[in-house]
């Protein structure tokens, strides 16, 4: 789950994390109060933030700076109810509801931090750099040497010596070591504590008084450990999210929208992302990663084919299911309950494998709706992007 920068900002300060000073706001009334209050506090000037769950913000005209109350009230103005589009959102864009204010600062350096879990070392590294500011995909594909990587012993944490390694490496000032391993001890705490996957501060910057904030913050959790943070859950905005997801996820569905024509619906995440792979082996392109997981239900099987239907760009489906706890001859009552219901025109093929796979044909043959069982993989993929070809 994704939260926005402003939210992401008030779970840091509780940990010590310096941020700069500032709040959300929805109207333009809000925004210009907001900056007042941060003018008439000492503050040179405002910058306005559009609140989207993407990056590049900037580049797309959704971080401007103002230099007095009517300037920042202008920007909000204009800000607020645009359709933001930046790399990260697609030429859709996103529209703006909600804004963050907060108070500009001397920016001496921008560096770069973050936190996630390294599944192949199987623990949390902590990455760092001076070329903060930049997309750090860039900077890892063109300068890998410029990221430092400190991998982190779950049972010992982040320890000072680390933490002082990665303050030294990105080239801060004698006096500035302490308050920085203060600040990295206080984002791992964060990260740890909220079960986050992934904690970014791009850029944490070095003032030219000393001081040290995270200028920009990017938190995202882990949605198998939200049932220990009731007060993380009531943080998601809904709005952000692609509504076919909102949908699954009511429905403890794993959904996930993709670009191409072919709809999948699988059971086991492993299986699925092998059934992407051989559809694009096929020469065809997926349109949702769908995993109903191993004991779905009758009722889930039909709620997870009526969301893949809801795509208006699948032109053929393909379901592979390899029935074990989730039995074959359920997941066939489900796809003919969930047929029917909706109608359906498009040509579905089915892979089946496992438990009641027999009863499972059988449910589908005697269905009277046009359903295509191929015997394997392979051929699945091919009868099914190629009814897709025929029906686009």
């Amino acid at each position: 789950m994704k939260i926005h920068e402003y939210q992401a900002k008030a779970i840091l300060k509780k940990y010590g994390v310096a941020v700069p000073s500032g709040t959300m706001a929805a109207t333009r009334e809000e925004a210009e109060a907001e900056a007042k209050l941060l003018l008439s506090s000492g503050a040179t000037g405002v910058v306005v933030k559009a609140q989207i769950h993407a990056g590049g913000r900037g580049k797309g005209g959704g971080v401007k700076i103002a230099k007095s109350v009517e300037e920042a009230g202008e920007i909000a103005g204009k800000m607020l109810g645009m359709k933001l589009v930046t790399h990260q959102t697609g030429p859709e864009g996103r529209i703006v509801h909600r804004l963050l204010v907060e108070e500009t600062l001397p920016i001496e350096k921008e560096l770069y931090l973050g936190i996630l879990v390294d599944r192949g070392e199987g623990k949390p590294v902590f990455m760092a750099s001076a070329a903060g500011g930049m997309d750090i995909e860039q900077v890892a594909a063109e300068r890998p040497e410029a990221i430092l990587k400190q991998y982190i012993d779950p049972g010992m944490g982040l320890e000072p010596f680390q933490a002082r390694k990665i303050a030294f490496s990105l080239g801060l000032k004698p006096q500035q070591i302490n308050p920085a391993v203060q600040f990295l001890t206080g984002l791992y705490r964060a990260f740890l504590e909220s079960d986050a996957s992934l904690v970014e501060i791009n850029p944490f910057i070095s003032c030219t008084d000393g001081r040290l904030f995270a200028l920009d913050a990017k938190l995202t959790f882990d949605d198998n450990a939200l049932f220990r943070h009731a007060d993380i859950r009531e943080l998601r905005d809904i709005t952000e999210e692609d509504p076919l997801e909102v949908e699954a996820s009511k429905y403890n569905l794993n959904y996930i929208k993709l670009d191409g024509n072919v709809g999948c619906m699988v059971n086991g995440a492993g299986l699925a992302m092998a059934t992407m792979d051989i559809i694009k082996y096929a020469g065809g392109m997926p349109a949702n990663f769908l995993d109903v997981g191993g004991s779905a239900s009758a009722d889930q099987v039909a709620h997870a084919f009526e969301i893949l239907l809801s795509d208006k760009s699948v032109r053929a489906v393909l379901i592979n299911i390899f029935g074990g706890i989730l039995r074959v001859d359920m997941l066939a009552t489900g796809v003919v309950e969930a047929a029917r219901k909706t109608n359906i025109q498009l040509p579905v093929v089915l892979r089946l494998e496992g438990t009641n796979v027999q009863e499972g044909k059988k449910i589908l043959m005697e269905s009277g709706l046009n359903f295509t069982v191929a015997e394997t993989m392979k051929d699945a993929a091919d009868k099914v992007v190629a009814a897709a070809r025929s029906a686009a």
